[in-house]
């Protein structure tokens, strides 16, 4: 095995000194003839036009048969190909892409011929239900969906009608499948039929490229826009956080309807000319450790959720395989308990480097790095050229101004606000589709207002709290939910943990636990009794919860984020909400959740 690169990022006090986001951008290399800055060009076209079109760029791990790889030529041909069959449609600059399938290599194929072509990509989760699917594409005025004939048949012919922007829904795989609608057709005849030279049109870097849709507690979800310029930061991010180069394999989880399956998924790593794993299996642990071992995986980046399956699933099976390539291991979605961190050491021999980011910012903000000291439970410090700061909150939960209107830092390491990010940074969204004010009110005074609780210690590492809406309001203690969680997950019987505060009359709110069992351990008076004095033991009894649940499975978003406002809602017997990006259906064994 070759020698073990040193870190890209070695000094980072030296490199936040000197970062430029600038010069970082003049790393890629913007299209011929000064015509702007196009994602598609930097993750595809300029590897063929420097002499590296024969390397792997995707390599697809089917769920059944071998891997499939595509060169980044091939990937050059075939996205020229898609970007000519939108332009034979009339769907250029400003029109709407979307995608519903798995992870297939035509979803790749889909988004960055989209970004060629000057069109917007959004990526819609293929576990969707027609209603979803119907709002977001109504919200996104979305002009072509790129889908499978079974999702198609399932999920958009019952609907297919009522979706009035629509012009054209493009399968793939099955090309027997026939459809008495005209705007329907297999898209593999289209493309051999499209020619293989495309020039991509002058892009400005403020040109939409990406909407990604989020989901709130209640209502529509928020449709997120992202422009060209926000490639600087994915390339930086790769390079600094992740560490990638050239001659890496890669491989990133996340379903590729989420942000991160996109930023990280797609971008960022074929923008480095890495070769791309994509596996269409769901998880388990065996097979996944399995392409590790086979494909020599150097950097591997995951979610909590599939981390603590995998600590469920125990030690043995991590041994029972040669994972020595690994260089890296990230984790994304939701905090990384300490304890996560930890077996990471033990059993990778490496720390599992957690790192704070979210659908607006576009990409990662805070991180952990490998050439750093890591603290298990921080987020870690910014990325060169991000500037993160604490924000004091007033007794409504506003921001607090001072005198001058400026908002209020925190400099005291034990205090927690509002985590907030300085402006400027290239993939800051730029809008909430169609929602100016709700864009406005996320802005103060320059900063961006992430609606996360955190809080920065002497050294300025930052550490999560909670969402705002989260956070325990009991007998006079604001209680972060992450942290109890954190504890319990410290005990050998607790696979999973989700908190929430519970009305109570004279504390305000009481800590709630519900929690989901190791392997080999049953629900008993005796194992809840011992869950409570662990959690008191280890966190005081002001803070400790009251009352624990054991339940079979926690309701999870697909990006692997504990929904704890679902906990809630039920607890209390409230409004829902918005579901549509619910993991699995209530009582569905943790075991088949997807990160």
């Amino acid at each position: 095995m070759a020698p073990v690169p040193p870190p890209q990022l070695a000094d980072y006090d030296d490199l936040r000194r000197t970062f430029d986001w600038e010069a970082e951008a003049r790393q890629l290399d913007g299209l011929p003839n000064d015509r702007g800055l196009n994602i598609g060009h930097e993750a595809v076209d300029r590897h063929v036009l420097d002499g590296n079109g024969d390397r792997v760029a995707i390599r697809w791990n089917p769920r059944r048969g071998d891997p499939v790889d595509m060169t980044y030529e091939q990937l050059w041909r075939r996205t020229n190909r898609f970007a000519n069959v939108l332009a034979r449609f009339g769907v250029d600059e400003g029109g709407g892409v979307a995608t519903l399938t798995g992870r297939i290599p035509d979803l790749y194929v889909a988004a960055l011929g989209t970004l060629k072509a000057g069109s917007v990509y959004t990526p819609l989760f293929s576990a969707f239900g027609p209603g979803p699917i119907k709002q977001r594409i109504d919200l996104g005025s979305i002009d072509v969906l790129v889908t499978t004939a079974r999702l198609f048949s399932r999920k958009v012919a019952p609907i297919l009608d009522e979706l009035a922007s629509i012009r054209h829904v493009l399968l793939v795989g099955d090309e027997s499948f026939e459809s008495d609608d005209p705007r329907v057709e297999n898209l593999e005849p289209l493309l051999q039929a499209a020619g293989e030279e495309w020039t991509i049109p002058a892009t400005d870097p403020e040109t939409p490229a990406l909407l990604h849709f989020t989901s709130g507690t209640t209502g529509a979800p928020k449709g997120v826009v992202h422009v060209h310029q926000a490639v600087v930061t994915h390339y930086a991010s790769g390079r600094y956080v992740l560490d990638l180069r050239p001659e890496d394999i890669f491989w990133c989880t996340a379903d590729p309807g989420w942000v991160t399956g996109t930023s990280y998924g797609i971008i960022s790593p074929l923008t480095h000319g890495v070769t791309n794993i994509v596996d269409e299996g769901e998880f388990d642990a065996e097979r996944w450790y399995s392409i590790i071992e086979a494909n020599e995986v150097d950097v591997w980046y995951t979610a909590p959720t599939a981390i603590r399956m995998m600590m469920r699933v125990g030690d043995d099976a991590v041994r029972r395989h040669d994972l020595s390539s690994l260089r890296v291991i990230a984790s994304v979605g939701e905090p990384l308990n300490p304890e996560a961190v930890r077996w990471g050491e033990d059993v990778f021999g490496m720390p599992i480097l957690d790192n704070w980011w979210q659908t607006e910012t576009g990409g990662i903000m805070i991180a952990n790095y490998r050439s750093q000291p890591v603290r298990p439970g921080s987020m870690g410090r910014p990325l060169p050229g991000v500037d993160a700061t604490i924000l004091q909150r007033d007794a409504e939960g506003e921001i607090a101004l001072d005198a001058a209107g400026r908002p209020v830092e925190i400099d005291d390491p034990g205090s927690s606000g509002e985590l907030a990010v300085r402006v400027g940074w290239p993939s800051m969204f730029r809008e909430y589709l169609n929602q100016p004010e709700r864009y406005e009110r996320c802005f103060v005074d320059g900063w961006y207002c992430s609606g996360d609780l955190a809080r920065r210690d002497a050294d300025g590492y930052f550490w999560f709290v909670g969402r705002a809406d989260d956070v325990i309001k009991s007998a006079g203690h604001l209680i972060g939910p992450f942290e109890v969680e954190s504890a319990l997950i410290e005990h050998p019987a607790v696979s999973e943990a989700g908190v929430i505060g519970k009305p109570h009359e004279t504390m305000g709110e009481l800590v709630k636990a519900f929690v989901t069992l190791a392997r080999g351990f049953e629900d008993t008076d005796a194992v809840r009794s011992e869950l409570l004095a662990h959690a008191r033991r280890s966190l005081g009894s002001a803070v400790a919860p009251r009352e624990i649940e054991i339940v079979d499975a926690l309701p999870h978003t697909r990006s692997g984020k504990i929904m704890r406002r679902l906990l809630k809602a039920r607890e209390l017997g409230l409004d829902e909400g918005d579901l549509s990006t619910l993991e699995t259906p209530a009582g569905q064994a943790a075991a088949e959740v997807s990160p």
